[in-house]
């Protein structure tokens, strides 16, 4: 097996080891689902009864926005996982074993993908029973998930850094709240962001989780023209926009989550 190779071969043997342990984990999988789903429930039939949405129905609306929330609260499992073996010392067994360092990090994001393949198909079966539907073609369709699939996969790189800096689980989660709740709430997911004061505004229009929204609504074909239009570039553009977002990400956090968690171990 070549040097190419050996890293995703290793990789992929740790994805397995890290879902089995997701399976025996019902608190890691109830806040990855469970959560999200609380949210399509009460903001649907509570928050959907006063919140009018020109031109469509507001759980069409919702659903996209409670999509990029799943992925992004799903994808600090990562961070999460990786701040427990740390604490149970799994990094020294690996550091003993004949295997790529960086098959640790490869492993942890793509069971968190895995995790988020199956957090968003519970979250598309329950918008469609509570009103939600797709109105562009199935290849757009799927295009709306593939992009929120990679929104999740960079994303978890971006909290496997977090974590590997931090080190302690306590630390993690008091981080991970404080940064993903804003990010949640100041944005176009739940409202219309053109409602909001202007300077809460321009923070909206420009945050990932609006661009990554806005691309959602725009493949699923949950946009109305009825609605103000932002002149905000992410918003015009939220497809290349998303795109942009997570090469960015994967540029800038894939070599430094390597090269935290190499000085972490001692390699």
């Amino acid at each position: 097996m070549n040097a190419l190779t050996l890293p995703f071969a290793d990789g992929w043997t740790i994805a397995r080891r890290n879902t089995l342990k997701i399976r025996r984990s019902p608190d890691l999988i109830g806040s990855a689902i469970m959560f999200p789903i609380v949210f399509v429930l009460m903001f649907a039939y509570v928050f959907g009864s006063v919140i009018d949405v020109p031109g469509m129905s507001y759980r069409e609306f919702l659903l996209p926005g409670i999509f990029v929330q799943a992925v992004l609260m799903s994808a600090q499992i990562t961070g999460y996982a990786l701040t427990l073996d740390l604490r149970n010392g799994i990094f020294d067994r690996f550091r003993s074993l004949p295997m790529a360092p960086s098959a640790v990090l490869i492993g942890q994001t793509v069971s968190d993908l895995l995790m988020n393949l199956a957090g968003l198909t519970v979250m598309a079966l329950m918008g469609l029973l509570v009103g939600w539907r797709v109105h562009t073609p199935p290849h757009e369709a799927a295009l709306g998930f593939g992009l929120l699939l990679l929104f999740a996969y960079a994303f978890s790189w971006v909290t496997a850094t977090v974590a590997l800096a931090l080190r302690t689980p306590e630390s993690f989660n008091n981080t991970a709240t404080t940064v993903s709740f804003p990010l949640m709430f100041i944005s176009n997911a739940f409202l219309d962001s053109s409602e909001l004061p202007t300077p809460l505004r321009v923070v909206a229009e420009w945050n990932p989780v609006s661009t990554f929204t806005a691309a959602a609504r725009e493949l699923f074909g949950n946009t109305s023209a009825a609605m103000d239009t932002s002149g905000a570039w992410p918003m015009q553009h939220p497809v290349p926009a998303s795109l942009l977002w997570i090469a960015a990400m994967l540029a800038v956090f894939v070599p430094l989550a390597t090269r935290l968690y190499s000085r972490t171990v001692g390699t």
